[in-house]
C-alpha cells in the first residue's frame, strides 16, 4: 500500500509541475482532454481484446493520469478536487452494496445487479434507462440498456425464447424487403433483428461487442494477406475475379488461426 501511495504521489507531483512548466498541459480544459480520454479507452479495450497486458497496464496508467488531470483542472476552477472524486466514488459503492455494508441479503450477482438498479431510482432518477450514456455506441447501448431492463425484472426467461424472437423478427425483416420502395421499414426491422440479435447473446454468454471486434480483425487480417499475394504476384486486387480472390482468402483461413 505504502508503495501505491507513494507512486501516485509522484504521478501527482509530475502533472502539478506540468501543468505549471509546460505550454501543452497548461492550456488544457475538461472539454479539451474528452476525446482524448475517449481514445485511451478504446486503446485500451484493444489491448484487452488482444490480451496484452504489458500495454493494458500502459493504457490503465494513460487513464489514470487523465482522471487526476480532470480532477486538478477542477480544482483550479475550484469546481472539485480528487478527494471529491474519491469520497464520491466510495460513499457510492457503500450505499450501493447494502449486503456488505447493512442488512440487504444477496446470494448470488444477479441479486446484487438487481439491488444496484433498484437503489440508483431511489437517487433521483426517474427511469432505469437514465444512466445508459447517450452519446454510447448503438451495440453497447442496446447491451447496456438490456441489462438494466434485466435489473428489474423485464426479461425473457431462457435462451430459447430469444432465439425464436430473433427468427420472428427475421422472418419480419424477409417480408419487408419483398416490398418495393420500403427502405424505412426495411431499416427498422434489421434493426429489431440486431436488437433480438444482442440480446439473444446475452443468454448465451457472449459480449457482442467483443464477438464482432474479433470478427472484424479476424477479417482485416485475412484480407491484408490477399493484398500481400497480390502484391507478390504483381497484381491488384481490384483486377482479380472473385472467384481467384476465394483461393487466397481460403488459404487465408487456413495459415491465420483465430
Amino acid at each position: 500500500m505504502k508503495s501505491e501511495l507513494e507512486a501516485f504521489e509522484r504521478l501527482s507531483s509530475i502533472l502539478d509541475e506540468l501543468r505549471q512548466k509546460c505550454p501543452w498541459d497548461k492550456k488544457q480544459t475538461i472539454d479539451s482532454l474528452r476525446y482524448l480520454t475517449i481514445e485511451e479507452v478504446y486503446e485500451l479495450s484493444d489491448a484487452i481484446l488482444e490480451q496484452e497486458y504489458d500495454e493494458v497496464k500502459k493504457e490503465l496508467g494513460d487513464i489514470l493520469m487523465h482522471i487526476l488531470f480532470y480532477s486538478k483542472i477542477a480544482h483550479d476552477e475550484k469546481r472539485f478536487d480528487l478527494t471529491d472524486v474519491l469520497n464520491s466514488i466510495c460513499e457510492k459503492l457503500i450505499r450501493r452494496h447494502p449486503h456488505i455494508y447493512g442488512d440487504v441479503e444477496a446470494q448470488d450477482a444477479e441479486a446484487v445487479k438487481q439491488n444496484w438498479e433498484k437503489i440508483k431510482m431511489t437517487e433521483g432518477r426517474t427511469s432505469v434507462l437514465s444512466g445508459v450514456p447517450n452519446s454510447l455506441p448503438a451495440m453497447v447501448k442496446a447491451v447496456r440498456m438490456q441489462e438494466k431492463a434485466r435489473g428489474i425484472g423485464f426479461d425473457w426467461d431462457n435462451a430459447e425464447q430469444v432465439k425464436e424472437k430473433v427468427l420472428e423478427e427475421y422472418n419480419e425483416l424477409q417480408v419487408e424487403l419483398s416490398k418495393d420502395d420500403n427502405h424505412d421499414k426495411v431499416e427498422a426491422e434489421f434493426g429489431d433483428l440486431l436488437f433480438a440479435l444482442i440480446n439473444w447473446s446475452r443468454f448465451i454468454g457472449v459480449n457482442p461487442e467483443d464477438a464482432l471486434e474479433r470478427t472484424n480483425k479476424k477479417f482485416k487480417a485475412r484480407f491484408q494477406y490477399m493484398e500481400q499475394k497480390s502484391r507478390e504476384t504483381g497484381r491488384q486486387l481490384s483486377d482479380m475475379s472473385l472467384a481467384e480472390m476465394d483461393i487466397w482468402w481460403n488459404e487465408a483461413k487456413k495459415q491465420l488461426k483465430d
